[in-house]
């Protein structure tokens, strides 16, 4: 399967690959019931052309806000977004809509919301190739091949209309609707969610396919043995880059206001509210102890936790 790249406006350097994407500062306010919600709070991103990232982290965090803003769906509030040489910040609906249907294929939450209901699986393959320039769409792989590749090769699975499919079936298809048109870039929102263990393993094994012929690959997951087949992890908390992932190992990130997220074992040492000290060591790593100034009351919730139990969880270096 060959996946060629295109974009809207002047063709990126990437344009023979993958799509890559770059934020700084990037900011999603809504409002809810007469508030305003913070749902991204600057987020700093890179993702070069031809990786596999997960976004990982709790429930509310902001994953799939990150996501849709990623691919034109949401608008950011402030910041900056460039995919694929392009500033997103500065498009139009029309450019957004062209990018989506020709170089960034996007896999929403709810298989649903990727499908036409009154087509057969094959028919919204073809419809979803529909949006590539004539040249370029006749390179295209087939209808069938694109099925295939996400696991439907059933005759039954692909001329079947979305709504005779079983949940997983119909996941894999919004998947492959999402590959029709072989995407410089892929954006899938909990692409496995509705698959039992074997099958997801199938899909992770077609993600992997896909980016080594060329797709950068970005999912939202909650499965952990997803994340872990993702050659990077970047963990969303409370609306920011929390920690990064390499290589099976999880490191803090420092934000450019100097915040850091803490890992829950930190939090049971240095609970919300508590008051610590960083000092700076000579060779060039920082130690964080609790510490009381004087004349302060920590709060009622606060417990400082006890001296001697700091250099076993906190010996470690933080450059």
């Amino acid at each position: 399967m060959t996946l060629l790249a295109s974009s809207v406006g002047p063709p990126p350097a990437e344009a023979d690959g993958g799509i890559g994407l770059s934020c700084r500062g990037l900011v999603y306010i809504y409002r809810l019931e007469g508030y305003d919600v913070v749902a991204l709070a600057g987020v700093d991103l890179d993702i070069a052309p031809g990786e596999s990232v997960a976004l990982v982290g709790p429930s509310g965090s902001g994953k799939s806000t990150l996501m849709s803003v990623f691919g034109g769906l949401l608008t950011p509030s402030a910041g900056r977004l460039v995919v694929g040489g392009r500033d997103i910040t500065r498009a139009g609906p029309g450019e957004l809509a062209q990018m989506r249907a020709t170089s960034v294929g996007v896999v929403l939450q709810g298989p649903g919301r990727n499908t036409l209901p009154y087509l057969s699986a094959e028919q919204n393959i073809e419809f979803a190739q529909r949006g590539a320039a004539g040249g370029r769409r006749r390179g295209l792989p087939p209808a069938r091949e694109v099925l295939a590749l996400v696991g439907l090769t059933g005759r039954h699975q692909m001329r079947s209309r979305p709504g005779r499919l079983t949940p997983g079936e119909r996941q894999r298809l919004a998947l492959g609707v999402a590959l029709a048109n072989a995407p410089g870039l892929l954006l899938a929102d909990e692409p496995t969610s509705q698959l039992d263990s074997r099958a997801r393993d199938e899909v992770v094994v077609a993600l992997e396919s896909v980016r080594r012929a060329g797709t950068t690959v970005v999912i939202v997951t909650h499965d952990p043995a997803v994340g872990a087949s993702m050659g990077r992890t970047v963990t969303i908390r409370d609306g920011r880059v929390g920690a990064e992932g390499r290589s099976g190992e999880d490191f803090a990130v420092v934000g450019r206001d100097g915040s850091i997220h803490l890992p829950a074992e930190a939090l049971q040492v240095f609970p919300p509210g508590t008051f610590v000290r960083v000092v700076m060591e000579p060779d060039g790593s920082a130690r964080l102890l609790p510490a009381q100034p004087a004349n302060v009351v920590l709060p009622a919730n606060v417990v400082e936790p006890a001296q001697p139990t700091v250099p076993d969880l906190w010996g470690e270096e933080y450059r």
